[in-house]
């Protein structure tokens, strides 16, 4: 069993829409699926809008797939999708 290493980059339908708000819920659907501390970055993109970008640790022999599809069912995302996997080492 192996460790990974994930950052799910989420994006809001909206540049006023409220981060905060989303990465409350997003990280309440991942705290389901790992016991590792997560780690939150805000990435301006363009025309006022932030992307929100989530790293966490998680359990490389699991599917991401559940936890994927509840993220993007949030109220105002328009995509979550997993930008870096990688295997941790240590």
């Amino acid at each position: 069993m192996g460790t990974a290493i994930i950052k799910i980059k989420i994006m809001p339908d909206d540049p006023k829409t409220n981060l905060d708000e989303i990465e409350k819920k997003a990280k309440e659907i991942i705290s389901k699926s790992t016991i590792s501390r997560i780690k939150s970055e805000k990435e301006p993109i363009a025309f006022g809008l932030v992307a929100l970008y989530l790293i966490f640790a998680f359990d490389e022999e699991k599917s991401t797939d559940e936890m994927e599809n509840s993220l993007r069912k949030l109220p105002h995302v328009s995509s979550a999708e997993i930008v870096d996997f990688r295997r941790a080492l240590g």
